[in-house]
């Protein structure tokens, strides 16, 4: 099972470059506005991790890039939790720009655990993540 957010948003003049089209480096941003929505909706905020006692920074981003988002465009990025055995967490996303139909993006962002006392990576998932899974259902 996957767990997926969407969110919808409007494409703001400060986010285009100079011929009025998202500049690249945004699509990170849109990318981070959907892994705290999907904190938000699913109860694991990383205010909530960070409690726990972890950090969670990513390890590898990747986009793809497929046409795009002008500015006065409203869009869509739908978050999808894929489930891993690894103590990892892993993000798909899909950017869609409303207003023509099409998938503006496509992308994935790969997080590890990270001890907030020691900074060492956590080799095993942690137990609350592990706890949390089982409450939302995800089975590996």
């Amino acid at each position: 099972m996957s767990l997926k957010t969407e969110i919808e948003f409007d494409v703001r003049f400060s986010e285009t470059d100079a011929m009025g089209v998202v500049w690249h480096g945004n699509y990170l941003k849109f990318f981070e506005d959907g892994r705290e929505a999907f904190g938000k909706q699913y109860g694991i905020e990383y205010l909530d991790i960070y409690h726990k006692g972890f950090f969670t920074p990513i390890v590898k981003s990747v986009i793809n890039h497929k046409s795009p988002i002008n500015y006065g465009e409203r869009a869509k990025i739908i978050t999808t939790m894929i489930p891993s055995k690894a103590a990892k967490i892993i993000f798909q996303y899909e950017i869609i720009n409303l207003s023509t139909g099409k998938v503006s993006a496509t992308g994935q962002a790969i997080q590890i655990f990270l001890s907030v006392e020691t900074r060492a990576l956590e080799l095993l998932t942690p137990d609350f993540y592990e706890d949390w899974k089982k409450k939302m259902g995800i089975k590996i």
